[in-house]
């Protein structure tokens, strides 16, 4: 899987080289997987039935978990980063929650983990979360604009045409440039090599 960090994306056998350096003590390595790691941490917050102003302190305490798993993990073990980044992070979060209300709340999946699969489906779609964000960075600006408009926030074709100045079938014609180039770009393994 390709990771994306403040714009620059590697793929995994550059993490392996990252993972080694990391190792070495270099901190421009370690920098870089936690930034890239660090969608997890807010895809992990929304799971948890928190208040809104509650929310700042959990992704918080998610990205010390998320530090604490890059400065722990022993990639020469050959394990998921991702499963193990998961359980530090989630488990800083319920941790956080239980001390500051008392109680922990429940994820709201919390009962799909109780089977390894759907632990495994969690993690995946992790990865497919991260690799969808990465592949619509990847496209120029208007098509991604025109996909996310479409696509992610369900808008129509005309509001995206009037708010652009240009016609739908520009629109739908960008649209189509954008799923080919996605397309091709997950084709090549850049997106599905795994973690």
């Amino acid at each position: 899987m390709k990771r994306e960090t403040g714009g620059r994306a590697f793929g995994q056998t550059e993490e392996n080289v990252l993972w080694g350096k990391v190792s070495e003590g270099d901190d421009e390595s370690r920098e870089r997987i936690i930034l890239a790691y660090r969608p997890m941490v807010f895809w992990l917050a929304k799971k948890f039935r928190v208040p809104y102003n509650t929310y700042p302190d959990l992704i918080q305490e998610g990205m010390i978990g998320l530090i604490s798993a890059v400065d722990n993990f022993e990639a020469a073990r050959n394990n998921r980063f991702t499963t193990y980044a998961y359980y530090k992070v989630r488990g800083r979060m319920a941790n956080f929650l239980q001390r500051s209300e008392a109680r922990a709340p429940l994820p709201v999946e919390d009962e799909y983990l109780e089977s390894q699969d759907s632990f495994e489906a969690d993690i995946d779609r992790i990865e497919w979360s991260l690799a969808i964000r990465e592949g619509l960075e990847s496209l120029p600006r208007k098509e991604m604009e025109v996909v996310r408009s479409l696509l992610v926030e369900g808008r129509k074709a005309s509001d995206v045409a009037n708010e652009h100045g240009v016609g739908v079938s520009h629109v739908y014609r960008l649209q189509r440039k954008a799923l080919s180039r996605l397309r091709g770009w997950f084709s090549k393994g850049d997106a599905t090599s795994g973690a």
